[in-house]
C-alpha cells in the first residue's frame, strides 16, 4: 500500500477515491476518524488519507489525481454566463441561481 492524497476535507478525499476507483485503481482511506486527536497531535497528522492497494501504480495514481485538481481548479477559476437566462455566474457554482441552468449544459463559458 502507498499514501498518495491526504486532505483535511474528508469529502475530497472521498472524491478522490471514487476518481481512481473508476480508472481502476483499488483505494482506501484512513485517518477519517482521526479528528478526535486535534490539539494532542500536529494537525497535519489528523488529515484523511487516500492510500491505494498497488504500490506500482503510484505514479499513475498521482497523475489521474493531479489532472482531476487542475481540471476542477479551472472549473471553479473562470466565471459563465447561463445559456438560458444570460446571468454571469462566478465559475464555483454550477448551476444559474436565477433559473436553474446547469453549468455544464450552458453552452456560454465566458472563458471560451
Amino acid at each position: 500500500m502507498k499514501r498518495i492524497f491526504s486532505s483535511q476535507n474528508p469529502m475530497i478525499i472521498h472524491h478522490m477515491k471514487n476518481v481512481l476507483e473508476l480508472e481502476g485503481i483499488k483505494a482506501i482511506i484512513r485517518n477519517e476518524n482521526l479528528t478526535t486527536a486535534l490539539g494532542g497531535i500536529p494537525a497535519t497528522e489528523c488529515w484523511v488519507e487516500l492510500w491505494i492497494l498497488d504500490e506500482n501504480r503510484e505514479a499513475e495514481a498521482r497523475d489521474i489525481i493531479r489532472r482531476k485538481k487542475e481540471a476542477e481548479d479551472v472549473a471553479i477559476k473562470w466565471p459563465w454566463t447561463c445559456s438560458r437566462c444570460g446571468e454571469r455566474i462566478e465559475g464555483q457554482f454550477t448551476e444559474c441561481w436565477n433559473c436553474g441552468e446547469s453549468k455544464f449544459t450552458s453552452k456560454k463559458n465566458d472563458h471560451q
